[in-house]
């Protein structure tokens, strides 16, 4: 698959993970990416709907942007269980990758708010 250079993906994360990864400086995964062995991303098309089926209900989510091009071949674009193509980064997030950290607060009726401007 052919992206352009200033491609990003996104990670749907809990805020105390990110917490800890910030710390450590390199983000190794959720121990759902752990146990896959290697760390789910999603598109700007896809994360809405990753995070209704993999988050809902769950709140203190952080919605964190990552550039495609320094992830090199570590990231791989691979078919899901529907056919489409999700992004899958075989190896540890560096932190310089990441272009933006904010908050994806939850409503009362269990719908992410993603952020304002978000495609």
């Amino acid at each position: 698959m052919t992206v352009s250079a200033d491609a990003v993906v996104y990670k749907i994360c809990p805020a105390a993970l990110w917490r800890r990864a910030e710390a450590a400086g390199t983000f190794l995964g959720a121990p759902v990416d752990v146990t896959d062995g290697f760390i789910h991303f999603s598109t700007a098309a896809q994360v809405r709907e990753t995070a209704r089926r993999h988050f809902a209900g769950l709140g203190e989510l952080k919605l964190v942007t990552v550039a495609v091009e320094p992830l090199g071949a570590a990231l791989k674009w691979e078919p899901s269980r529907g056919g489409h193509l999700f992004p899958h980064l075989y190896g540890p997030l560096p932190l310089s990758a990441v272009r933006k950290v904010e908050d994806l607060p939850i409503r009362p009726d269990g719908i992410h708010v993603f952020p304002p401007g978000f495609p």
